[in-house]
């Protein structure tokens, strides 16, 4: 009973695929960090901190700041509070096949 408790607690969140971070620059911070500004990395390919080109990597204080998403605004007509447009033509299958030629 304890394995499948286990088995639905390490079971990946749907919204785990897009999790995203960004590298927050913390006091002091080095250029590296601030060159990325607020640049969203999926979680899996965020680059590791301090970062490779820390020039104080000892005291380096950047964190993570975590995302739902990699995008940081939405993309779509619809996702952005508007309607969905409808077709401005009729259905175009219903129509000839355009590539048959017309016997006559």
């Amino acid at each position: 009973m304890a394995e499948k408790d286990e088995k639905a607690r390490t079971k990946p969140a749907a919204d785990a695929k897009w999790h995203a971070v960004h590298v927050a620059p913390g006091k002091g911070a080095c250029p590296a960090a601030i060159a990325l500004g607020k640049r969203r990395f999926l979680s899996k390919e965020a680059p590791r901190l301090p970062l490779a080109d820390c020039t104080s990597p000892d005291t380096c204080t950047c964190a993570y700041r975590h995302h739902k998403d990699r995008r940081s605004t939405p993309r779509r007509w619809s996702d952005q509070g508007g309607i969905n447009r409808p077709a401005t033509q009729g259905e175009r299958r219903a129509q000839r096949d355009r590539r048959k030629v017309e016997e006559e």
